[in-house]
């Protein structure tokens, strides 16, 4: 259920980023819009939010993020809506909007959704204590044994 919710943030993200800068051409309907973020939205989640994410950290998955997003942005408009030098611009565009948002969403997939590492214990000098108890003598256990 963790992943479903996390899934319908970034399709929503990254639907709304592309519904704003796409259908400035001629050729990017809604449908075909929707189309591209849905391949995007879960290619991006399998790649950047469950493999590179948690083994390399919120950074290099924003880049990792922008660097996937523009490519298959541009490969899918230029296979669906046509090839010119206002599709690059475009991608580019939503491809920074999308690695912008990815932060946020990086942070709660860290809170929210990735299993967390359990917490290592750590050892500093102020916290160790000595341990106080009375020594008793062994002959005098022995004796103490006897009477009873």
């Amino acid at each position: 259920m963790k992943h479903i919710k996390a899934l319908l943030i970034k399709f929503t993200v990254i639907s709304i980023v592309l519904l704003s800068i796409l259908p400035i051409f001629d050729n990017a309907s809604m449908p075909l819009t929707l189309f591209i973020s849905v391949i995007l939205t879960g290619t991006s989640y399998l790649i950047g939010d469950l493999f590179i994410l948690p083994k390399l950290g919120n950074l290099f998955a924003s880049i990792a993020d922008l660097v996937f997003s523009f490519a298959l942005i541009w490969f899918l408009s230029i296979l669906f809506i046509g090839n010119g030098s206002h599709v690059i611009g475009a991608s580019i565009l939503a491809a920074i909007f999308i690695a912008l948002s990815e932060g946020l969403f990086h942070a709660y997939m860290k809170e929210k959704v990735l299993e967390k590492e359990p917490d290592k214990i750590k050892f500093s000098s102020n916290r160790l204590q000595t341990e106080f108890s009375n020594e008793e003598d062994v002959y005098d256990l022995r004796k103490r044994s006897r009477r009873k």
